[in-house]
């Protein structure tokens, strides 16, 4: 996409994000906080994909925010509004730790390992019957977070969402874009020219996780109640991986875009095939894959390249 196309459909975006609360009924915003979820954890996949790393943990790190947020109100008695910060830190700290053993990795290994450790979280969850209450899962006895109001449920969500967009844009216009840029071109050259890959790796699967954690203890509190198999659902990985690429990767308005128009269709799965829109999210990811490597944003970009060739 070209950077006056972002700029617009960013405004338009903005402007449609902020207003939608005061002419929307209930309904619209549940589909609209949807979107806004699967479109945080999309962006942040695509945070770390600028690494080169590609990631198939979202949901690993996400359940886990949720059950930190969830065990932190019942176990510990947090407020509501701080379990969810709670959960960031949680998801950031387990991902720091884990960052050490993984980040070694590279290619399909890193991505069959972070695969491999959303479904050991979630079986142990499953196990710890007495803490996380086992397969039944737990529920927040006194409610959900602000009473379950649709409008301030909305607010939540596009706060966690804001996040996402300012640690996207802080990983496009600090250096940090050029260190994983450089990492993602050639990992010997990046080395020779004095980047830590170890360090920037770590930064980035941190911040992306903490993010991730943010969004489950956000869910959670809105809902009022986890169980694994709800939290660690392969729809938080499978969806959001699918919106970045249909969308375009590298970017942030690109998840953005892939989030609006399959965040749509995929209201519209459910409905239709409750059980099987996970295996059209599948097909997507294999025809971006295979035919628009770069997303909608080349359909986008292909006209504004020949408009400047004939104006040239």
């Amino acid at each position: 996409m070209n950077r006056n196309a972002s700029r617009i459909f960013a405004a338009l975006f903005g402007v449609l994000a902020v207003t939608l609360p005061f002419f929307a009924g209930d309904y619209p915003l549940q589909v609209a906080r949807n979107i806004m979820m699967y479109m945080a954890l999309a962006i942040t996949w695509d945070m770390l994909l600028r690494s080169g790393q590609i990631s198939f943990g979202i949901a690993g790190l996400f359940g886990i925010g949720a059950y930190a947020a969830i065990l932190g109100v019942i176990r510990a008695g947090m407020p509501a509004w701080f379990s969810i910060l709670f959960a960031a830190i949680f998801s950031g700290v387990v991902a720091f730790v884990i960052g050490f053993l993984i980040l070694r990795l590279r290619a399909m290994y890193f991505s069959i390992v972070t695969l491999a450790l959303g479904e050991i979280f979630r079986i142990i969850i499953h196990n710890l019957h007495d803490f996380t209450g086992g397969p039944e899962g737990v529920v927040i006895q006194k409610g959900v977070i602000f009473g379950g109001d649709a409008n301030r449920l909305y607010w939540l969500v596009l706060a966690g969402l804001a996040v996402a967009v300012a640690a996207s844009y802080w990983f496009e216009k600090s250096k940090i874009h050029f260190a994983l840029t450089a990492i993602r071109n050639n990992e010997i050259s990046a080395k020779s020219s004095g980047i830590d890959i170890f360090r920037w790796l770590l930064l980035a699967f941190v911040v992306t996780s903490a993010i991730q954690g943010l969004l489950g203890g956000i869910f959670v509190q809105s809902y009022g109640f986890a169980t694994p198999d709800t939290v660690f659902s392969a729809d938080f990985t499978l969806l959001p991986l699918a919106m970045a690429l249909l969308g375009g990767v590298y970017s942030t308005t690109g998840p953005i875009f892939g989030a609006v128009l399959l965040g749509l269709v995929s209201e519209w799965l459910k409905l239709k095939i409750p059980y099987g829109h996970l295996v059209v999210y599948g097909i997507i990811i294999i025809i971006v894959i295979l035919f628009m490597p770069q997303g909608l944003r080349q359909l986008v970009r292909r006209p504004a390249h020949k408009a400047d060739g004939r104006n040239a």
